[in-house]
């Protein structure tokens, strides 16, 4: 068993609030994990902070007239303030503007520079002439050559998932001043990944099968698969750590380069006496946890970069959790379709432990989960209420029956003491395996233990029946036991239920014990139910909720519309596009002929589902290919405000081949 443990989330974003989705991805679980740590006194630095570099962020504070250091200022207090409110058991949440962090990632950077890790490449990037700057891959957008979405961003197309590069994208604009870019030669610091792969990444990847998660290992191997290429480490910006070189001058650090040694400056903040034993001695475990769209930078990236640099320790878990989505669709911050921490908390500050236990519940870990405002009343009144609350209730009520609130001095309950000693150490087994979930679920396996003991030792009847005072003793001392251990293992699971059980128990801590004749507190109520017209608010609340509006595009004439050969068409087959979930390849029958259209939409429809379905298609379209398929039009959708794709259908009856106009 390792003597010290370094947990880390991944680092939120800090160009807005936080939602559960973040919450439920990365960092609730580090929070069960260390809290469990701590219970059972094992060495933990938990450590955090907020990501503040980046194009994103220097687009939003032009797109709200601030500075980049205004937007990460605002955003930082938010975040940090949710997250402490809501109880994740940060060591030290740091952010990547302090100086510290600058000097740190400059260092690191220096030392690999000066071992002659880096390749330099002088290549053309582009360039928006009117603003007069290079432009990073997200500050530049256009169509996707894989899927022909016309939003896809220089680096990756959100739509199909595709990873990019700016001279991939067809037709690009420049977000800064929708310029179209030109190409302009620049000098960039590259990591050579491909190197780094043979000599290095190939073998470390494989030592995880069978100790990370399959989904982690597998998506690790795929990139391997596919091959490593030089990635570049540097950008032409004026916003992130400058790059510590003196030909660098007017260049920043990549974000993905400074943003994980973000967690070596958190470490140096929190321990500035001894950091070096927490990421430079092998008896410390690292554990990264994260969301799976981060797996390649904290799996493959990072590493390379931390092997490179020689000194440091190398992760041991990388327990990447899947996606949350909200009642049945994706979680869009764009939308507005989501539940920010910050506004949860305003809402039900009474009620923290009722969204952790409800999202620990649901954790995704292997597959994505789906968050419900119904499921979160069920858990809350079913559960929480109805097992957890009840038998603790119970215990109080009774004891303070029987005995006056006092303990009285009996022997333990020996099958009950075994039975919870077994869920304890299933408890211990599914913490260290990362499986906070089924951890959860036995938790509550005490709660249900404790109700069916009660039940079935009935005190109420023994003490109508006489002489049974002895019996009655090691009921409640036993049931008193079981309900100390609820709010010991409430620290990991329920932290603010564990402060309530330390009042009703009388104690201050849970690292003492209850001894014979200590008088309890008195009873009170856990939780409380949560009424249909509460759910209904909320349920509404993201039914209503003013969507963002799509801006009209720029003025044409008539001459420009009547360009566009628009003909009604009706689906005659439809099917996947093989290693492509979004794609689906179409043909439609126009009346005179058939055309082949690849369009992606696989995620909003079945193909056998389309197959007979009117639809309006545009004939005149350039063809282009689309893995490999000759895609010869483009099919009408409608986007509504929930985000679902609907075909654009001429009136029902109309023939096949008719001109629209």
């Amino acid at each position: 068993m390792p003597k010290r443990h370094l947990v880390t989330s991944a680092l939120p974003y800090a160009n807005g609030p936080i939602h559960i989705g973040h919450l439920v991805g990365c960092l609730l679980p580090a929070d069960l994990y260390s809290r469990y740590l701590r219970m059972q006194d094992e060495e933990v630095l938990f450590v955090c902070g907020t990501d503040e570099h980046g194009v994103p962020i220097t687009l939003k504070a032009k797109k709200e007239g601030k500075t980049p250091q205004q937007v990460v200022d605002e955003n930082h207090k938010i975040i940090k303030d949710a997250l402490v409110n809501f109880g994740i058991s940060f060591d030290h949440f740091s952010r990547t503007t302090n100086s510290e962090h600058h000097k740190t990632a400059s260092d690191f950077f220096e030392v690999l520079y000066k071992k002659g890790v880096f390749i330099e490449v002088r290549n053309e990037q582009l360039f928006d002439p009117k603003a007069k700057q290079f432009l990073a891959d997200r500050y530049i957008s256009g169509e996707c050559p894989n899927c022909g979405y016309d939003k896809a961003y220089g680096d990756q197309c959100e739509n199909c998932g595709k990873t990019l590069s700016p001279q991939e994208l067809i037709n690009p604009k420049s977000a800064l001043t929708g310029e179209e870019p030109i190409l302009k030669e620049t000098l960039n610091w590259y990591l050579p990944l491909d190197r780094i792969q043979e000599e290095f990444l190939n073998d470390f990847i494989e030592s995880k099968k069978g100790k990370w998660r399959s989904t982690v290992y597998g998506q690790c191997k795929s990139w391997l698969n596919e091959g490593l290429r030089p990635r570049a480490m540097t950008r032409d910006l004026d916003w992130g750590v400058k790059v510590p070189i003196e030909s660098a001058e007017g260049k920043v650090m990549y974000v993905w380069f400074d943003a994980p040694i973000g967690y070596i400056t958190a470490t140096k903040e929190a321990r500035p006496n001894d950091w070096e034993r927490w990421w430079k001695d092998n008896d410390t475990e690292l554990t990264h946890f994260l969301g799976k769209d981060n797996i390649v930078f904290h799996c493959i990236i990072f590493p390379a970069m931390l092997h490179e640099h020689g000194e440091f320790i190398l992760p041991t878990q990388v327990p990447a959790n899947e996606f949350l989505n909200l009642e049945g669709e994706k979680i869009s911050t764009s939308r507005d379709h989501a539940i920010w921490l910050h506004d949860y908390i305003d809402e039900f500050p009474d009620k923290l432990d009722e969204l952790r236990y409800t999202l620990t519940s649901i954790m995704p870990e292997t597959k994505d989960a789906d968050f419900t405002w119904n499921d979160f009343q069920a858990r809350v009144n079913n559960e929480l209420v109805a097992i957890l609350g009840n038998f603790v209730n119970r215990v109080m009520v009774l004891s303070h029956k029987f005995h006056k609130g006092v303990i009285q001095s009996a022997d333990l309950d020996a099958d009950l003491q075994s039975k919870l000693n077994s869920i304890l150490t299933k408890i211990d087994s599914s913490v260290r395996k990362n499986s906070q979930r089924e951890a959860n679920e036995f938790f509550m396996e005490i709660a249900r233990l404790g109700n069916k003991y009660l039940q079935d030792q009935a005190p109420w009847h023994l003490a109508k029946e006489g002489d049974n005072e002895a019996e009655i003793a090691v009921c409640m001392r036993s049931c008193q036991e079981l309900l100390f251990s609820l709010g010991k293992y409430s620290q990991v699971f329920l932290p603010k239920t564990a402060d309530k059980i330390l009042k009703l128990l009388n104690i201050n801590d849970y690292r003492t014990s209850l001894m014979d004749g200590h008088r309890l507190g008195e009873a009170s109520l856990l939780f409380e139910r949560i009424d249909d017209d509460v759910i209904e608010r909320q349920r509404d609340k993201l039914k209503n909720k003013n969507q963002p509006k799509t801006p009209f595009k720029p003025m044409i004439n008539y001459e420009d519309f009547s360009k566009l050969d628009l003909r009604s068409g009706i689906i005659k087959a439809a099917s996947k596009v093989e290693k492509a979930d979004k794609l689906l390849k179409i043909t439609v029958d126009i009346g005179s002929e058939e055309r082949t259209v690849v369009s992606g939409i696989a995620e909003h429809f079945q193909a056998d589902d389309i197959i007979g379905k009117q639809v309006c298609l545009l004939v005149n379209l350039e063809p282009r290919k689309l893995r490999g398929i000759e895609s010869e039009g483009m099919i009408l959708m409608a986007e509504d405000a929930e985000g679902q794709l609907k075909f654009v259908s001429p009136e029902e009856g109309t023939s096949a081949g008719s001109v629209i106009s």
